[in-house]
């Protein structure tokens, strides 16, 4: 890991190491396998952000599953919009399937809420998310947080293993945090 490293002009520093996320990756395969394993879940990556965690949670994954990708907008730099865009719909029906949606990470929790009701309102059956990180101190009032959770963290910027600042840092193979 490099003592820090600079995207756009900001400075961001080791905060967690691929080592010490790739256990926590295969917890969740195993409680998920565990849960669903027998109901043939369709995951539904959330692009950019969640190809690298999907990736490596699909290969703990035991058991018959279908992935989808879907790509919505509400971030501009460090802060959300409010508006949710949905610039590319799954691939895959989910009509009477149970849904895992696969999050790099959960914050205020916007994102995870509207695709619940999304994918609801379109037919699956059940809809859980399985995110890589979480901050539950940022998780907003009436947000449901996520079932599977590889790590909780604090509310700080992060990059790295799928999460970016305005599309840098993303291919970091550990996490970074904006150095304060």
């Amino acid at each position: 890991m490099k003592d820090s490293i600079e995207i756009h002009g900001l400075t961001f520093v080791p905060y967690l190491s691929d080592e010490e996320l790739q256990p926590e990756i295969a917890r969740m395969a195993k409680e998920i396998s565990r849960d669903l394993g027998d109901q043939n879940p369709l995951f539904v990556c959330i692009l950019n952000g969640s190809f690298i965690f999907t990736a490596e949670l699909a290969r703990e994954l035991d058991g018959a599953y279908d992935i989808a990708f879907a790509k919505y907008s509400s971030y501009d730099g460090l802060a959300s919009t409010g508006t949710l865009h949905e610039v590319m719909k799954p691939t895959s029906q989910m009509e009477g399937r149970v849904v895992v949606i696969l999050e790099d990470l959960v914050d205020t929790g916007f994102t995870v809420t509207q695709l619940r009701k999304l994918y609801k309102e379109r037919g699956a059956k059940e809809v859980y998310v399985a995110a890589m990180l979480s901050k539950p101190d940022a998780l907003a009032e009436g947000a449901v947080p996520a079932e599977y959770v590889g790590r909780e963290i604090a509310n700080d910027f992060i990059v790295g293993c799928g999460l970016d600042y305005n599309g840098g840092g993303r291919m970091l193979r550990d996490i970074y945090v904006l150095e304060k």
